[in-house]
């Protein structure tokens, strides 16, 4: 609400009214934080039982392969359409739609019983949780946008300990003999009943109140798409190691390290653990050293490491370099996406939507390609992408240095507050 010029000073309502719109933006940032959470433990809860699905269903390596690229196919051209929707209804709405959708979705895998069917439900699963990763980190982008400090990568933090969760959950469910398809009608159970009160509490959007007062759409100009198609390559790099880390890690340790069940559900485990850890440091590490250096140095340890346990013959050492692998990149794609919702602040979804759709294209569709490798070949020389594409990544990491800064005093809306 617009105060006149002329208007006596509301110091006494002020500061109650204040102090209550700051505790609703904390319940809102803990509210966004669970849905990171989620996101990250649903889809890792699938991978450690990846093995065990594949055995049951007589998959081969390319068989596998295809069912993977399920994912991919739902989520790719989801991401775009999220994009659109987060512009025109806002990150919010979206969010709370996406979020129960992808949580049953999980459930769509329990009655799989050919590579067909796998297929489908990933796709459906693909679908719902590239809208949700789409709508929730615009919120984050948006709400760094209203606060004096980077929260990004501790977003993504979040999201990497729901996926150290989920994965101990299916490492421990796979030790311990329970089906998949149990696991998997649980963990939808348990997820739809916590999507409720996270959703509820999501701030509004800054943007789309910005948006509303100026104009009905934004865009993203086409001066500005060359510099935006180049930082999508750069996520493309280090979320294709990611994700194949994600989908063949265990697969690898299980059938060419020849690791027993549970241990080679670790090898996922102390990957998203690491993940964790550099992405909750990742936002101090940027302000002190700069984001060139974090994504640069990170690469280059994640290279390094991918060659360790390509070339190692024991779990005990796959296991550790995975560890590394994952440290390394942690913070990479956070950082990407923060400096994206910086440089086009007048178009945060479609921008987004953008590196997102790039970024998990390699995410989702790399694995399938991985698994073609490896028919072809084998799984540890098609595993030899990792340290090309950590390569690329460090050469790419220039491009946020040209990344402007949080502005200390950002210009905060009127009767609203981000998440």
């Amino acid at each position: 609400m617009r105060i006149r010029a002329d208007a006596a000073p509301a110091t006494r309502p002020e500061g109650p009214r204040r102090g209550a719109e700051q505790r609703r933006s904390r319940v809102g940032r803990r509210g966004l934080y669970t849905v990171f959470f989620l996101n990250g433990s649903i889809l890792a809860s699938w991978a450690p039982r990846i093995p065990q699905v594949k055995a049951d269903l007589h998959l081969s390596d390319g068989q596998l392969g295809i069912a993977l690229l399920g994912v991919a196919l739902g989520s790719v051209p989801a991401m775009p359409a999220a994009g659109i929707l987060v512009d025109r209804f806002g990150s919010r709405i979206v969010t709370r739609a996406a979020l129960p959708v992808y949580a049953s979705a999980i459930a769509l895998l329990a009655p799989a019983d050919g590579l067909l069917s796998l297929t489908l439900a990933l796709a459906v699963l693909g679908a719902a949780v590239g809208t949700l990763d789409v709508a929730m980190n615009t919120h984050a982008v948006d709400g760094e946008r209203g606060s004096r400090r980077s929260r990004i990568s501790s977003f993504h933090g979040l999201y990497s300990a729901g996926a150290l969760a989920g994965a101990l959950i299916g490492t421990a469910a796979a030790a311990a003999g329970v089906r998949p398809d149990t696991q998997f009608l649980v963990t939808a159970a348990v997820a739809l009943l916590a999507s409720a009160p996270a959703a509820a509490v999501l701030r509004p959007a800054v943007h789309a109140m910005h948006r509303s007062r100026t104009r009905p759409r934004s865009r993203v100009g086409p001066g500005s798409r060359r510099r935006l198609l180049w930082l999508s390559l750069l996520g493309l790099s280090v979320l294709l190691i990611e994700g194949v880390i994600t989908d063949w890690g265990t697969v690898y340790l299980a059938d060419s390290v020849h690791a027993r069940p549970g241990v080679s559900g670790t090898g996922y485990a102390a990957f998203a653990l690491a993940m964790t850890l550099g992405r909750l440091a990742g936002d101090r590490a940027a302000a002190r050293f700069g984001p060139v250096r974090v994504v640069r140095f990170g690469a280059l340890t994640a290279g390094s490491a991918a060659a360790i346990a390509i070339a190692a013959p024991t779990p005990w050492v796959v296991v550790p370099a995975f560890a590394a692998v994952g440290l390394g990149i942690a913070s990479s794609f956070p950082l990407v996406l923060g400096g994206v919702g910086r440089q086009f602040p007048d178009a945060p979804g479609p921008a987004v939507a953008t590196v997102s759709s790039t970024g998990y294209l390699a995410f989702l569709a790399g694995p399938p390609l991985v698994g073609f490798l490896a028919a072809h070949l084998a799984l540890r020389a098609a595993l030899l992408v990792l340290p090309l594409l950590a390569l690329a990544a460090a050469s790419l990491a220039g491009l946020l240095s040209r990344e402007p800064s949080i502005d200390p005093h950002p210009r905060r809306p009127q009767s609203c507050a981000s998440a």
